[in-house]
C-alpha cells in the first residue's frame, strides 16, 4: 500500500508553493499541514524551502505513510494523527508561516477498497476516515427515509434524494445494505444512468462520506483556529473540491478581520494538470493573509 500512496500526485502543488514560499521572506519559518496525506505537499514545500512542517491528518494510515515518505528531512517533519479541529498552540508551536487545508477523500483512500469510500470497486460500506463510530452503513441502514432524503440534498446537493432514499429504504427492508457495491446498485436503479456520463451514485457517496466524518463541522470549527496560530504575514491555503467546502472558506476568509484575502476568486488548477491528475478536475484553491499582532 505505501508504494501506491507515495504516486498519489498534490493538486496545484505549484500554486501552493508560490503562495506559501517563493518569492517570500522568512522561508525558514514552520507550515502546518492540517491534512498531511501521503506528505505530498509538504515534501515539495520541504524542498522548496519550508524550515519545518508538522503535519496532522486524522488517518491513522496516512500518518504512518507520511511519516516513511518524509523520513530522510529528520527533524524537520513531524507527522500527527489528529483531526485537524483539535489542533491548537501546543502541537502548532506557533506562530507559524503558514497553514494548508487539503480537504475531502485522499487518493490513498479511495484506492483502498476495504475503506469502502469508493463506488467502482466493491468493499464494506465503511468511509470512516479515523476511529469514529458511525461508518456509512449504519446512516444507509439506520436513518429514517426523509432523514436520508435530507442528508443526502444537504450534503451531496443530490436533487433526486427523496427517490434514492425510497429506493434505499424498499432495498435494506429485503436485507441490510453492506457493501459498496449494493449501494451503488440501488443508486443505479433508482435514476438511472446516462452512457458517458458521471457514475448516478457519486453524489449520494459524497453525501454519506461528509456525514460520517462531520467534514463540515470539522472545516468550520477548524479555520479560525488555525488563523489563530498564523504570525502577522503567515497564509492560510485551501483546497476544496465542493460547493459546500468552498463555500464554508469563502466565508470565513471574508468574516475574519485578521485577515487580507488574496484570492478574490478561487484559483483552479491548468488543463494540463487534469488532464494529467483527474483528481484536480473540481479543485478551487483560496488562499489569506494574516494582519496585524498574533493572538
Amino acid at each position: 500500500m505505501a508504494n501506491d500512496d507515495v504516486r498519489h500526485e498534490p493538486v496545484m502543488v505549484a500554486e501552493v508553493v508560490d503562495l506559501l514560499v517563493r518569492g517570500r521572506s522568512g522561508t525558514t519559518g514552520m507550515v502546518a499541514d492540517m491534512t498531511v496525506g501521503a506528505g505530498g505537499h509538504a515534501g515539495s514545500l520541504l524542498e522548496a524551502g519550508v524550515g519545518r512542517i508538522i503535519g496532522f491528518d486524522r488517518d491513522e494510515d496516512a500518518v504512518r505513510v507520511a511519516r516513511e515518505r518524509l523520513a530522510a528531512y529528520g527533524e524537520r517533519f513531524t507527522a500527527v494523527h489528529r483531526r485537524f479541529s483539535q489542533v491548537g498552540e501546543a502541537e502548532a508551536t506557533g506562530p507559524l508561516q503558514g497553514v494548508l487545508f487539503d480537504l475531502g477523500v485522499s487518493s490513498m483512500q479511495l484506492d483502498q477498497p476495504a475503506r469502502g469510500f469508493g463506488y467502482r470497486v466493491d468493499g464494506p460500506l465503511d468511509m470512516r476516515m479515523g476511529s469514529n463510530d458511525v461508518t456509512a452503513a449504519d446512516l444507509v441502514n439506520d436513518l429514517p427515509e426523509h432523514e436520508l432524503a435530507d442528508l443526502l440534498f444537504e450534503f451531496g446537493q443530490e436533487h433526486r434524494s427523496r427517490r434514492i432514499a425510497r429506493a434505499i429504504v424498499r432495498a435494506r427492508d429485503r436485507a441490510r445494505i453492506e457493501t459498496t457495491d449494493q449501494l451503488a446498485g440501488v443508486v443505479a436503479g433508482a435514476v438511472g444512468r446516462r452512457p458517458g456520463g458521471p457514475h448516478p451514485a457519486r453524489r449520494a457517496f459524497q453525501a454519506l462520506r461528509i456525514a460520517v466524518n462531520r467534514e463540515l463541522e470539522e472545516l468550520t470549527a477548524s479555520l479560525p483556529r488555525a488563523v489563530g496560530l498564523l504570525g502577522p504575514g503567515g497564509r492560510v491555503v485551501v483546497l476544496s473540491y465542493h460547493s459546500l467546502e468552498d463555500g464554508i472558506v469563502k466565508r470565513a476568509f471574508r468574516d475574519d478581520d485578521r485577515l487580507r484575502v488574496l484570492t478574490k476568486k478561487p484559483l483552479t488548477p491548468s488543463a494540463e494538470e487534469t488532464a494529467r491528475n483527474p483528481r484536480a478536475r473540481s479543485a478551487k484553491l483560496r488562499a489569506a493573509e494574516r494582519i496585524g499582532e498574533a493572538a
